[in-house]
C-alpha cells in the first residue's frame, strides 16, 4: 500500500507563497496522474492541479498563474508551488495519485494552509 505524505503547508500573508510537496512510501508507477486537491472551510473538495506522466498540467482557474505542479518521479515526489495567496485559497490540501488506466488510486492525509488578510 502507497502511503503519501504531504507537507509544507502553514500561516502565510496575503500575497505570500508556499512550496507544498507530497512524499509516497514506495515507487509509484510514473504513468500515474498526480493531483493536488483542497477542500476549505465549508466547502467541497475541489481539483486544484493536476500532472500527467507527460509533464500535461491542469489548474482550475482561480490558480492559473499562480499555482504550479510538477513532478520528480525519480524521488517520488510532487509539489505545488503556490504564490500571491489569497485568502480564500486557505484549505486544506490534498495529493492524489490516480491511475489513469484505473484499479489504482491513493490520498494523503492533507496539509493546512492558512492565508490572513
Amino acid at each position: 500500500q502507497v502511503q503519501l505524505v504531504e507537507s509544507g503547508g502553514g500561516l502565510v500573508q496575503s500575497g505570500g507563497s508556499l512550496r507544498l510537496s507530497c512524499a509516497a512510501s514506495r515507487s509509484i508507477p510514473s504513468f500515474y496522474t498526480m493531483l493536488w486537491h483542497r477542500q476549505g472551510p465549508g466547502n467541497e473538495r475541489e481539483l486544484v492541479a493536476s500532472i500527467t506522466s507527460r509533464g500535461g498540467t491542469t489548474y482550475i482557474d482561480s490558480a492559473k498563474g499562480r499555482f504550479t505542479i510538477s513532478r520528480d518521479n525519480a524521488k517520488n515526489m510532487v509539489y505545488l508551488q503556490m504564490t500571491s495567496l489569497k485568502p480564500e485559497d486557505a484549505a486544506v490540501y490534498y495529493c492524489n495519485a490516480v491511475n489513469p488506466f484505473g484499479g489504482g488510486e491513493y490520498w494523503g492525509q492533507g496539509t493546512q494552509v492558512t492565508v490572513s488578510s
